[in-house]
């Protein structure tokens, strides 16, 4: 069986498989059921400096969006780095990780924007043993308001001189963990690069509302008749952290940085994917929070089975293998040609292909008077929104012509786009010859 033994920056882990830093590590108790339940590693829940308490609500801390089916597809929280004692957290840390030596325990870390703070916070962590630090640069409620958490990750230069502090005053690696509520997730990542970062996590929380009460018109969740904005997790999260995880992996100026993919991950192929597009690990939180910490069984047997059918014998030969494929569109290959095929044993007749395709894109199907849907090849585009929203899984496909075909919709030969050549000045990027 492939081996899913990982090693993210120097720090062992039986599994690429982390809890991320949130509730469900806020606790010894916890992070021993955790262990238990098999995950490879554990980021504590963010410690904070002992200045002004950190106090959390009494009530309601979470608000949700969900599919049709009431499956959680996203949670907004509203709730602050831990709110228990530093010695509490520090004592519990030691304990756990003298128990779980083959287990990776990072501390996530959030104190005021000074050198003084985070001098004396990480002189209070040397002994715990943890085996490296997270920079929470990225919660988007509460702490920001204070000029922490994504006030700080916003901030190019502050990432850059934090992590420079944190790599001067302490042994530990370092990993950066980088807010989605900017316009160019390469910047910061370069940011903390400069600084001397180990690494870099991401995504954190995006700043949202998922909902307003209609009858005392305030966002949920709602305390005292008042909402505020949160942080957005879950597997509605998952393609904007793909898309910047992977916009790091390419970008020339962090490439090589190693990156902990986080947001979304539900299943051993949400990981995949974030690896496949350069993480070298995962962090999960609300598929934990959703289905208990015994899910991690699913993900390990998933991902081992994947990496023996794909005759890989461990995680390193997942991590980027999509990274060369992922390209800017005035790079893609436009003499490629597909077409929509619809498979009329499977089809059970619900009509939705037709109306979408009819109503708002190119009217490329038809439909007889017994309800029998055919793609017409002259007029179809290949967008596939068809097979999008088919309900049944490969009714509809998506037929590459070979090389020699006549597109029906355009009269014109295909050509050989198979042949094509690297573009010099973006490796991995094809272009014609």
């Amino acid at each position: 069986m492939a081996d899913l033994t990982t090693n993210f920056i120097g720090i062992k882990s039986p599994n690429p498989f982390w809890l991320a830093s949130a509730p469900p590590t806020d606790k010894e108790y916890n992070v021993r059921r955790a262990f238990e339940a098999g995950w490879g590693g554990v980021v504590w829940k963010t410690l904070g400096s002992e200045g002004p308490p950190v106090v959390n609500v009494n009530g309601p801390r979470y608000g949700a969006v969900w599919g049709a089916d009431r499956r959680l597809l996203g949670l907004n929280n509203i709730e602050l780095i831990t709110d228990r004692p530093l010695e509490v957290n520090l004592r519990e840390i030691k304990s756990v990780k003298r128990d779980y030596k083959d287990r990776a325990l990072i501390i996530s870390l959030m104190v005021p924007c000074d050198e003084d703070s985070w001098r004396d916070i990480l002189k209070r962590i040397e002994d715990t043993e943890a085996d490296g630090v997270e920079l929470n640069f990225g919660c988007p409620h509460g702490m920001a308001e204070r000029g922490m958490g994504s006030a700080v990750g916003q901030v190019p230069e502050y990432i850059e001189m934090v992590t420079r502090w944190v790599k001067q005053y302490s042994r530990m690696p370092c990993i950066v963990k980088l807010t989605p509520n900017i316009a160019d997730i390469r910047i910061p990542a370069a940011a903390a690069k400069r600084g001397g970062a180990d690494a870099v996590s991401l995504i954190n929380t995006i700043n949202s509302i998922t909902s307003v009460n209609l009858d005392s018109f305030s966002p949920e969740p709602m305390i005292d008749g008042k909402g505020t904005h949160g942080g957005y997790c879950g597997p509605a999260v998952k393609p904007i952290a793909l898309n910047m995880v992977a916009e790091i992996a390419r970008n020339a100026e962090t490439h090589g940085l190693p990156i902990s993919g986080i947001g979304g991950v539900t299943t051993w192929r949400d990981a995949a994917e974030f690896m496949a597009l350069g993480a070298g690990n995962v962090q999960v939180c609300t598929a934990a929070m959703t289905y208990g910490f015994k899910i991690v069984e699913e993900m390990i047997s998933g991902l081992s089975q994947y990496l023996d059918e794909k005759g890989m014998t461990s995680t390193a030969d997942l991590v980027g293998k999509a990274v060369p494929n992922v390209t800017d569109w005035q790079f893609l290959n436009l003499e490629a040609v597909s077409k929509a095929k619809i498979d009329q044993d499977a089809c059970i007749k619900c009509g939705r292909c037709y109306a979408a395709c009819e109503d708002t894109s190119h009217q490329a199907i038809s439909m007889s008077a017994d309800r029998v849907f055919e793609v017409m090849d002259d007029e179809c585009v290949a967008c596939n929104l068809c097979v999008n929203v088919c309900p049944v899984e490969n009714c509809i496909t998506m037929v590459e012509l070979p090389k020699g075909a006549v597109d029906a919709r355009t009269g014109k030969t295909v050509t050989d786009y198979a042949n094509w050549t690297t573009h010099p000045n973006n490796p991995g990027v094809k272009a014609a010859e």
